[in-house]
C-alpha cells in the first residue's frame, strides 16, 4: 500500500514538474524575453567594463589606509553590474525569464547603492561647502 501511495505521489511531481517546464519553455514567452533583453543584451560590453573598472578601482582605494575602509562598495558595485551583464547574456541568449528577472534585480541594486552613495556625497559636500564659508567668515571677522 505504502509503495503505491509512494509512486502515485511521484508520479504526480513529475506530472507538475513537467507542467512548469512546458509552461517555461513557451517560444512566445521566450520571444518576449528575447526582445525585453535586447537593449541590455547589447550594452553587456560596456556593463563588463565599467565593472571590471569598478572591481580594479575598489582593489587601488583598498592599497591606502583610508581607502581600505570604502573599497569594498566599488568592488560590489563592479560585480553586480558585471554579473547583471552575464544574466542579461544568458536571458538573452536562452530565453529565461529567470535570468532575466536576476538582471534586472542586480540592476536594480546597482542604481539603488548608486542612488544612495550620490545622496551621501551631496549632503558631504553641503556640509563641507558651509564649514568653509563659515571658516573663512569667521577668520575675515577677525580683520575687522
Amino acid at each position: 500500500m505504502n509503495t503505491r501511495k509512494t509512486l502515485l505521489e511521484l508520479s504526480r511531481i513529475t506530472k507538475v514538474e513537467q507542467k512548469i517546464k512546458t509552461m517555461e519553455n513557451k517560444p512566445e514567452e521566450q520571444q518576449l524575453i528575447k526582445e525585453v533583453s535586447s537593449p541590455i543584451f547589447q550594452s553587456r560590453g560596456w556593463m563588463k567594463f565599467i565593472g571590471i573598472i569598478s572591481i580594479i578601482y575598489g582593489a587601488l582605494l583598498a592599497l591606502s589606509i583610508v581607502g581600505i575602509i570604502i573599497a569594498w562598495l566599488p568592488i560590489w558595485l563592479g560585480i553586480l553590474i558585471f554579473q547583471s551583464a552575464s544574466s542579461a547574456e544568458k536571458a538573452f541568449v536562452m530565453g529565461d525569464k529567470h535570468e532575466m528577472i536576476r538582471s534586472m534585480d542586480q540592476l536594480k541594486t546597482y542604481f539603488t547603492i548608486s542612488g544612495v552613495l550620490a545622496l551621501i556625497a551631496i549632503v558631504l559636500s553641503v556640509i563641507g561647502l558651509t564649514l568653509g564659508v563659515f571658516g573663512a567668515l569667521f577668520s575675515m571677522a577677525h580683520y575687522f
